[in-house]
């Protein structure tokens, strides 16, 4: 094995105690960080890389991801930034000149806000493209906008019923109107989806995701709705690396409510089976999904109070379903990651938890809440004591998507969306993440978000909530230490020390120096994981 020093840099290790937070060199043997600082210079290696004063971070853990997701939306029709129904229709209108043989359009990203009313219709995408299916995710890809093509490849007319825990949007004459909401998105045109996507497609939806992430020094991800599809693939590209992957994957399977306890638990059997599997730093199934309620922005989020509108959604999985369900789960040593939006969810989520540790008591465990957009006052500290993971997405509360989040609420709920510090001074485990493709991948503007509360999609926006702001050295040290953490290797990697994984980015600015505004210039040049360079902007000085 190589042993090799890196000096010459800043390297920030994200240690808990300030004041080991900083060194100026690491020796890596092989796979492992050997020393630090002045024990790391006096180590005998084969070769010195010289990073002329570049910065140096552990490798991020986008805690919360969806990886094969995301590989297909980056060869998708993005319409974030289409930001009015005309431009949403220009940019399909463009999409399908641009490929005249083309049977399907799939686009991803929408806002509610961009379109008249945020009630978007079959007929306004039919305006512009009605000749094949059009298949657009919004942007938390909790719906999704069809155009009638696609309603008559999926087979939905006035008389399908509404799935459990979803809804076909409709008409006032009872017509499928072209949206579909929650679990509805998910057996139609989810279901669709993987039915007519081939090996080919998802291996290269891989390769896209892996090179997109070590780009931007993403060194580990843990995927939030694993399925046998992402299994397969993942299985293929560990072979395709020889053994390996260019980036460390963990995985929750995602469990659905069929309305059925018994069927329910079976589900749980297959990741059991898969948890079992020879025990592998590259990919490993931990644990098991559970999407509780829907989201804020489309109002299918679970809140204790109804919606500026009136409205108040139930839950996917109510009490009576999700409680045996997490107890058996935990009983069976799985980690549990709870999707909790709002706070009727976190706080069942939280209840199901606690019944699980009373009946199976004092095992091992850490188990998780996402997202956690809006909780109740009390939701942090209840979370640390039970040792349960806040799984946050900082991007997720950029101010230019934040508008349409605030009006569904309408009310002093806005003044505590997403308050990061809360989970910090009560000493709950905090991981930073960006649900991609629900939001961009990039890891330092997820960042920029964390430590500004401004916007990473638009400069021109102010920023929402100063106060929630945390500072850069605990913004990445939630993204990187405690991200590692949230799935149980918070002792072999996620910071620069002795023993600890050989995982880093190079990068070629320092944000730390040159301020917060940095983050959305600076670009990593190298990625190092378990000591192989598996990404390289430039030649490094190496001798």
């Amino acid at each position: 094995m190589t042993r090799t020093l890196y000096r010459g840099g800043r390297f920030f290790t994200a240690d808990a105690d300030p004041a080991r937070q900083w060194t100026d060199a690491v020796a890596v043997d092989g796979e492992t960080i050997t020393a630090v600082g002045a024990e790391a210079a006096a180590t005998p290696v084969d070769e010195i890389v010289d990073l002329n004063g570049r910065l140096v971070l552990p490798g991020f853990t986008d805690a919360h991801t969806h990886l094969l997701m995301m590989g297909a939306a980056l060869g998708q029709v993005a319409l974030t930034d289409a930001r009015s129904l005309e431009a949403i229709q220009d940019v399909l209108r463009a999409a399908r000149e641009a490929d005249p043989d083309a049977v399907v359009l799939r686009g991803r990203g929408w806002l509610f806000d961009s379109v008249p009313g945020g009630a978007p219709t079959a007929a306004m995408i039919d305006a512009v493209v009605d000749d094949i299916p059009v298949y657009l995710d919004a942007n938390d890809y909790h719906s999704c906008w069809v155009n009638s093509a696609a309603l008559a490849e999926l087979g939905i007319t006035r008389d399908t019923p509404d799935p459990l825990g979803g809804e076909i949007g409709r008409d006032p004459s009872g017509e499928p109107n072209g949206m579909l909401y929650e679990t509805a998105a998910v057996q139609y045109s989810w279901n669709q989806r993987d039915a007519t996507t081939t090996d080919a497609e998802r291996d290269a939806a891989v390769d896209r995701v892996f090179d997109a992430y070590v780009r931007a020094g993403v060194v580990g991800a843990v995927d939030m709705a694993f399925s046998e599809h992402g299994l397969a693939a993942l299985d293929r590209a560990v072979e395709r690396h020889g053994g390996t992957l260019p980036i460390r994957v963990a995985a929750h399977w995602l469990v659905e409510n069929t309305g059925d306890r018994e069927q329910n638990l079976a589900q749980l059997a297959r990741v059991v089976e898969l948890a079992g599997r020879p025990s592998s730093p590259w990919l490993r199934v931990v644990g098991i999904k559970l999407i509780l309620d829907g989201t804020i922005d489309a109002c299918t989020a679970a809140m204790g109070a109804p919606y500026a509108d009136g409205s108040q959604a139930g839950p996917i999985w109510p009490l009576d379903d999700l409680a045996p369900v997490v107890a058996a789960a935990d009983e069976a040593g799985l980690q549990i990651a709870l999707h909790a939006i709002g706070d009727a969810a976190s706080d069942a989520a939280l209840t199901a938890i606690e019944r699980a540790m009373q009946a199976n008591g004092d095992i091992p465990r850490r188990h998780r809440i996402e997202h956690l957009e809006y909780a109740a006052p009390g939701t942090a500290a209840r979370m640390a004591r039970l040792g349960v993971t806040a799984s946050m997405q900082p991007v997720h509360a950029d101010p230019a998507i934040f508008e349409n989040w605030a009006a569904m609420l309408g009310d002093e709920r806005v003044e505590r969306a997403f308050p990061w510090p809360e989970y910090e001074d009560a000493g709950a485990l905090l991981a930073f993440s960006t649900d991609a493709p629900t939001a961009p991948y990039d890891a330092l503007a997820n960042m920029y978000v964390a430590v500004t509360r401004a916007s990473a999609l638009d400069l021109s926006v102010p920023a929402v909530h100063p106060h929630f702001a945390v500072p850069l050295a605990n913004a990445i040290a939630h993204a990187t230490r405690d991200a590692a953490a949230s799935v149980g290797d918070g002792e072999w990697r996620g910071r620069l020390a002795p023993g600890f994984a050989a995982d880093f980015a190079v990068y070629d600015d320092d944000p730390f120096e040159e301020g917060s505004a940095a983050l959305l210039r600076t670009r990593a040049v190298r990625t190092v994981v378990a000591g192989r360079v598996v990404f390289a902007a430039e030649e490094a000085a190496v001798r």
